[in-house]
This record gives structure tokens, C-alpha cells and sequence, in this order.
């Protein structure tokens, strides 16, 4: 399969016929059929039924096409990206993240770096194990994950300790309430990330397990947005970082623990032995200056 292919089926799933999209492509209606059909019994799917109206998407069909207009526009912004990197002699810099320190001073830090003329940024959402080796890869420049990871390649820095917080539903037993964990493992559990592993997943199941604790998870969710749908729905409940409260999701209440000692980790990954670059410099001290900030109250 090729990028043409998905172009050719993503015009013709718009136009929901041959001969308006062959004329969109610039190419004759009966090539445009046999690529269609070559794609069809590649995929083994139909994707299109054809009817004396013209057509219309599958259900097969209709996913495809989700998914292809997400690559074809993830391609089409990384080729603007290039461009502008060769047309304005700009440095890539890549940072990789995980959901749940987006919702603090990461946004501050990319705000910053963007108001810089020189430099083109790039975010990818990532577990701590994969910004790893998307530093070792040289995909990304610095990453801000929850786990500590031992790689002669990577060094890693703790910015500071963040506290956990219980996410229950509105209306739980323990709403109002400052519970302890042996309280919170009563209760189902939902983790997160499911995969990859080790995760914050693995975080929090460590932090019932060294006090001798049992857990019933019920769920695992792939994302930290699930998990939150997860609670709202009244499935469980879960452990989140204090940065989660932000959202102010509706349905949830984030409650502070008892064990106050019991946090969480916001680690800086970096490539170790690198000479920083500028916009790495730049980076530095931004970064200086949110954590400084944090540990002094001003930024919760």
C-alpha cells in the first residue's frame, strides 16, 4: 500500500463518486476504479458499496477512512514543518511528554520556547520508557515522564515531587472526605496507561503493595481520558497527579490524601554527554524558573 492509495480512496470516500473524484485527481475514471479495488482486496474489506446513486462507505470503510485522513494530515504537517525548517534555517527540537504533566507548567515551558523565532518545535505525547528511546533515537530532545529509568545514554533529572490525589465520581462514600490508601483499596480500581509497562500504572500499584494493601482493579484504560470517563460512569475510582485537578472535569472530585508523603515524580529525560544546544539553553532556563516557581507556591 502507498500514500497515493490513501489519497485516491480518501477523494473518492469525499465525493462518494468516481467520476467527480477522478476529475479532483487529474487522472481517468477507470484507473482510479482499479486502485480502488486493488486497495479493497489488499485490506480484504469492501469499503465502498456501489449502488445506482453512486456510493457509499462501508463500515469498513468509514474506519479506514478515519484513520487515513489522520495520516494524511500528520504528513502533510510534517512536510510544512520541514519546509519551514529549511526556509527560515530553524533547529527542530522535539519534546516528548505524558498526558498527565500537560495539564501544569509544560504548556508554560512550549509558550516560551515557541516565542523563540529560530527554533520548530515538535510534541509527541509518549511513556516515559518510549521518550527513552526516542532520545537514544534522537526523535526527541528532552522528555517529561513519572519514572526513573536506568540508561547509560539518558540522563534523568527530578524537578520536583508532585502530590497524588484519589479521582472518585461526585457523590462516592469517600467525596468530602481526606482518605488513606487503605480506605481508597476498598474500593475498584481503574489504572492507566495499560501499555506500555511499566507506567504510572505500575507507580500506583507500587504504592498499595509496600503497604501490604490488595487492590480489585477493574479496569485499565490506555488513556489517562478514559480512565476520568472510567470514574464519571461510576467503574471505580483511581490515583491521578495533582496537575489532573485543573481539568475541572465534571462528574469527578479530586481528593487530597491523608499519607501526604505519597507522590509522584515529574522527571526530565535528556540525551547524557550532549553538549546543549541554544534552544536546549533556552529550554534550561525556562525550566529553572517554572520549577522554582513551584516549589515556592507560586504555581500549584
Amino acid at each position: 500500500m502507498e500514500l497515493r492509495h490513501l489519497r485516491y480512496f480518501s477523494v473518492t470516500a469525499e465525493e462518494l463518486n468516481i467520476t467527480k473524484a477522478a476529475a479532483r485527481l487529474h487522472m481517468a475514471q477507470p484507473p482510479l476504479t482499479r486502485q480502488i479495488n486493488q486497495l479493497e482486496e489488499e485490506i480484504g474489506a469492501k469499503l465502498f458499496l456501489r449502488g445506482p446513486r453512486g456510493l457509499t462507505l462501508t463500515p469498513a470503510g468509514q474506519l479506514f477512512y478515519e484513520h487515513a485522513i489522520q495520516i494524511l494530515e500528520k504528513l502533510d504537517t510534517t512536510v510544512a514543518a520541514v519546509r519551514r525548517l529549511v526556509r527560515h534555517n530553524r533547529e527542530l527540537f522535539g519534546i516528548g511528554f505524558v498526558p498527565s504533566v500537560f495539564y501544569g507548567q509544560l504548556p508554560l515551558l512550549v509558550r516560551g520556547l515557541r516565542q523563540k523565532d529560530n527554533v520548530e518545535l515538535t510534541l509527541a505525547e509518549l511513556t516515559t520508557v518510549e521518550q527513552v528511546q526516542a532520545l537514544k533515537a534522537g526523535r526527541i530532545d528532552i522528555g517529561f515522564g513519572r519514572l526513573r529509568i536506568d540508561d547509560p545514554e539518558v540522563e534523568q533529572e527530578v524537578l520536583f515531587e508532585e502530590p497524588m490525589m484519589a479521582a472518585v465520581p461526585v457523590g462516592h462514600p469517600l467525596d468530602g472526605t481526606t482518605p488513606t490508601l487503605a480506605e481508597l483499596a476498598k474500593y475498584p480500581l481503574i489504572l492507566y496507561p495499560a501499555s506500555p509497562r511499566p507506567s504510572l500504572a505500575d507507580l500506583v500499584l507500587g504504592m498499595f503493595r509496600r503497604r501490604g494493601l490488595k487492590v480489585n482493579v477493574v479496569q485499565e484504560a490506555h488513556e489517562m481520558q478514559t480512565a476520568l470517563g472510567l470514574i464519571v460512569s461510576d467503574f471505580g475510582i483511581t490515583l491521578v497527579p495533582e496537575q489532573v485537578k485543573r481539568q475541572n472535569r465534571d462528574g469527578i472530585s479530586y481528593l487530597y490524601l491523608a499519607e501526604k508523603h505519597i507522590t509522584s515524580p515529574i522527571v526530565c529525560s535528556r540525551r547524557r554527554g550532549e553538549a546543549p544546544s541554544e534552544t536546549m539553553k533556552a529550554a534550561n532556563e525556562i525550566l529553572e524558573v517554572l520549577v522554582e516557581n513551584r516549589r515556592t507556591g507560586k504555581y500549584p
